[in-house]
């Protein structure tokens, strides 16, 4: 109330100044007026930044300054929780068969590995990190040039950025099989032994083909369809003739039978059509084999590499898709009571060696943090340590060689 009063005051003086003329006077009311003006609205901001920030914890402003092998950070503890995600219910295995990041590749240009019908370059993005292609928008295929050696099971993930500008579809992904294809084929469709996965705006569109283009098993869901301006990590696993989706916590669409008896794919392409109504920028695309049996390389062979747990770039927090990876082995360690583990964190040799040391302590003990959290496994059943980038499995010489380095082991003691 006393405030009010002073406002009052002060507005009564700055009108019957300006409406006197006196010089130095209506200098010093406006000087008074601009000045309670600013702490007025400073102190405004501070309320509404108080309520934003109510219930947040502080960001984790430095790796370096997190230090310890059992101790997580705040911001782990806080965001790693995995219940949400409980439908994820895949595991990716211990093998890793394809990546690419375009970190290999400058921006403004075509990716090396890669070829067009139409035109792309490599884009940096302000809401994620990284390389990202620009699949232009147009109609055209964006081909990777060389073989991959498909399992009947396997994982396929990547991380897509729908343009706001592209009115219907982000993208489709295509899956070749025994035809191939040719690069810069413009119709981009899968033909014989094909899976096409049509990600929409509003809708999943799944297709897989036996031979011709009019002969396919199709699946349809309106399920979390990708957001168009933000980054969309995309889970598609398919299992011989099953195929499932996963986005956004949900497992959106599952086919059990939305493949063709014997198809074997080998090729890797994604493909636009409509014009103006696509476009989308790619990263981070993995593909690792899945379900594996964790139990017997945990418990037979003693130790297990999990490509199934998954951080951010420089952070140790434990991202909710990791949920069916760390679920298998808490399962493990419930059936198997006596049994007593070490968690191992590895990085690639990206960066400072002695931050790299400290973010794989730091990680390996979050990992611990969500066994005990999540799933009730005592403590002292679980010892955590860090390589860094001291032991790597292959040579960091390559964006999939660094992918394969980056990892998470348990090993029976």
């Amino acid at each position: 109330m006393k405030r009010n009063r002073i406002l009052y005051l002060l507005l009564f003086l700055f009108v019957f100044v300006n409406a006197n003329g006196q010089g130095w006077l209506k200098k010093l009311g406006n000087k008074v007026v601009d000045k309670v003006e600013k702490k007025t609205e400073k102190k405004t901001d501070q309320v509404i930044d108080n309520e934003l920030n109510k219930g947040q914890k502080p960001a984790n402003k430095s790796d370096s300054k997190n230090k310890g092998t059992e101790n997580v950070s705040a911001e782990s503890a806080e965001k790693g929780k995995l219940e949400s995600y409980s439908r994820y219910d895949f595991v990716p295995g211990d093998r890793i068969i394809y990546f690419e990041d375009f970190s290999q590749d400058a921006v403004g240009d075509f990716p090396a590995l890669w070829t067009t019908d139409v035109s792309g370059e490599i884009n940096t993005l302000n809401v994620g990190p990284g390389h990202w292609l620009n699949l232009n928008s147009g109609e055209g295929t964006y081909w990777y040039m060389k073989d991959i050696d498909f399992p009947v099971n396997f994982i396929l993930e990547m991380d897509i950025v729908p343009k706001t500008t592209a009115t219907r579809i982000a993208a489709d992904l295509v899956l070749f099989g025994e035809n191939n294809h040719s690069e810069m084929d413009k119709e981009g469709n899968p033909g014989t032994c094909g899976l096409h996965i049509q990600m929409e705006k509003a809708n999943w569109i799944t297709k897989g083909y036996k031979k011709g283009n009019n002969e396919f098993l199709s699946g349809l869901s309106a399920v979390n369809a990708v957001e168009a301006g933000k980054v969309n990590h995309v889970i598609i696993w398919v299992q011989n003739r099953r195929v499932r989706i996963y986005q956004k916590g949900a497992k959106v669409l599952d086919m059990p039978t939305n493949i063709y008896e014997g198809s074997k794919f080998k090729r890797l392409c994604f493909k636009l059509y409509r014009g103006a109504s696509c476009g989308s920028y790619i990263s981070n695309i993995k593909i690792t084999t899945a379900a594996p049996d964790m139990r017997s390389k945990l418990m037979t062979e003693g130790k297990l590499i999990s490509y199934g747990i998954y951080f951010d770039v420089n952070k140790d927090i434990v991202k909710p898709e990791s949920y069916g990876s760390i679920k298998e082995i808490a399962n493990i360690l419930n059936e198997n009571p006596a049994v007593r583990i070490k968690i191992t964190g590895h990085t690639d040799s990206d960066g400072d060696d002695a931050l790299n040391l400290d973010l794989s302590k730091r990680r390996a003990a979050s990992v611990k943090q969500s066994l005990i959290n999540e799933f009730n496994i005592n403590s002292s059943r679980i010892e955590t340590d860090g390589k860094g980038e001291s032991a790597p499995l292959a040579g960091n010489n390559s964006a999939e060689n660094k992918a394969k380095n980056r990892r998470v082991e348990f090993t029976k003691l």
